[in-house]
């Protein structure tokens, strides 16, 4: 099995710009549970811009900006999972997650270079409603790429102005307030990690899943894609079944 395990790689990437984020925790937690080998990415620590649009990855699907993507890129290829970590500002996909994905464009020309391939993605949001119309927006990215993403995982969460220096006292920090009650101030207090989260152990789930499949082990893998875009009838008679 050792020799197997050699073979197999899972990548985790984190467009949280966060020094060792929930986001990045999460992320190598479900690295750490496959068992697999593994390397994590912090894109903040490299250069990987948007999509240009110039269309000269078409002919043999390598991007030709001369960024860190391509090299990227084939450690992407190279894997047999991906596990993907952003967050919500403004009520969106963080800068650096949204470029990534954008840059999947350029292996998905004829060939669809990424079907297949083990993704789990996960978010940190303040907000249920906004993390699940982010969440959907990805799956949809992951279904066009034909990858076989198999979960999505939501940290609770926290807000900046809690440590930011200057939470109590700006016109725009009223979510203290709106957040943890009338009167409440600033504290890093409030701040809740991942660890504590039960998220924590469906990361841990998840993780070993990925790495039983990969030993060839015979486990049901969940899709996403199934369930997140499957008509109200089918969700009626697969909850009926």
């Amino acid at each position: 099995m050792g020799d197997y395990n050699m073979n197999k790689k899972i990548i985790g990437i984190s467009g949280s710009p966060v020094t060792n984020s929930n986001t990045d925790r999460l992320i190598q937690h479900v690295l750490a549970s496959s068992g697999m080998d593994s390397e994590f990415i912090k894109l903040s620590t490299i250069n990987v811009g948007p999509c240009r649009a110039c269309k000269c990855c078409a002919g043999d699907n390598i991007c030709k900006v001369n960024d860190d993507f391509p090299e990227l890129s084939k450690k992407i290829l190279e894997s047999h999972a991906l596990v993907i970590g952003g967050y919500t500002p403004y009520g969106m996909l963080d800068a650096y997650t949204k470029a990534l994905l954008e840059r999947f464009w350029s292996m998905r020309h004829n060939k669809s270079l990424l079907e297949g391939k083990i993704t789990v993605t996960i978010l940190s949001s303040l907000h249920t409603n906004l993390s699940e119309l982010v969440h959907q927006q990805i799956a949809r990215e992951m279904m066009m790429e034909k990858t076989k993403h198999i979960a999505q995982l939501t940290i609770d969460g926290n807000l900046p102005c809690l440590t930011c220096g200057y939470g109590d006292d700006c016109i725009n920090g009223g979510g203290i307030e709106y957040k943890y009650g009338k009167g409440a101030k600033a504290s890093a207090d409030h701040c809740v990690a991942v660890e504590t989260q039960p998220i924590w152990q469906e990361a841990s789930k998840i993780g070993q899943l990925i790495g039983d499949y990969l030993h060839g082990i015979d486990v049901e893998m969940p899709s996403v894609h199934s369930d997140l875009f499957a008509t109200p009838a089918r969700k009626a008679n697969r909850n009926n079944a």
